[in-house]
């Protein structure tokens, strides 16, 4: 039997942001990264941190180092502007339950050019732990799905718009779907740039004339035409694989 229920409030939030993505103008690019190191790296320390920080310190790294990359669009559009950020606040998504509904769930890790994997770990697994009703990353998810969907629309809005935009929406996005069977997917976060990670997983590989299998991980870089053309995010996609190919360097202990 059909069955039409209302939205749910707790998606509230996504709908409205949706709402807001209708300007952006997104082109997607995508790649594959060996890992090996990466993976051997992580091996050797019990309790290391996860592939995704790794990531994420690599988009710090790579977008400081690209500054027309880690930017924004703003104003009229009869008089546009373009914003660079002096650091890189990565938004991160998150598959969590609010009540009895599964949402996803952003929060915004600022400064990660220049956070340690320590900080980075332990940012993401309390965001991972911690029960959405109690974080104060989402206390503006809590808000939207309270009052009605006009004013929650223009809410939205108002918090996205002027000089606090990427403490609340980040200026780079970073989403994951490396606990599934994955290998591509293509998702625009609302900023310039947005970096998709898939799932590792060993494949084949041609090396100096042989075939070896090594792990692979998938990698994706959607970005915002109006604020970058494609030659600049090639570089940014280029270099994230670079980076995240080379052996990690130690971090000093506490």
């Amino acid at each position: 039997m059909t069955v039409v229920v209302p939205f749910p409030r707790e998606r509230r939030h996504t709908l409205h942001f949706l709402h807001a993505l209708r300007a952006v103008s997104p082109v997607h690019l995508d790649t594959e990264v060996d890992v090996s190191a990466l993976q051997q790296y992580r091996a050797g320390r019990p309790g290391a941190p996860s592939v995704l920080v790794h990531v994420l310190q690599a988009v710090g790294t790579v977008l400081a180092g690209h500054p027309d990359a880690n930017a924004a669009i703003t104003g009229p559009g009869w008089a546009p502007r373009i914003v660079r950020y002096a650091h890189v606040d990565a938004k991160v998504t998150l598959d969590r339950r609010i009540g009895d509904t599964r949402a996803v769930v952003s929060a915004v890790v600022p400064d990660v050019d220049v956070a340690s994997r320590s900080f980075l770990q332990a940012r993401l697994a309390r965001l991972r732990e911690s029960a959405p009703e109690t974080l104060p990353e989402t206390a503006g998810v809590r808000l939207l799905s309270r009052v009605p969907v006009p004013v929650g629309r223009w809410l939205f809005a108002a918090a996205t718009r002027g000089p606090g935009r990427h403490r609340r929406l980040g200026t780079v996005s970073v989403t994951s779907l490396g606990h599934r069977r994955v290998q591509r997917f293509f998702s625009c976060g609302g900023t310039a740039v947005t970096v998709g990670v898939g799932r590792v997983a060993d494949r084949p590989v041609a090396r100096e004339g042989r075939v070896c299998v090594v792990p692979v991980l998938p990698l994706s870089l959607t970005f915002d035409h109006r604020v970058l053309d494609g030659a600049l995010a090639a570089d940014v996609l280029d270099d994230l694989v670079s980076v995240l190919e080379a052996t990690p360097e130690p971090e000093p202990g506490p």
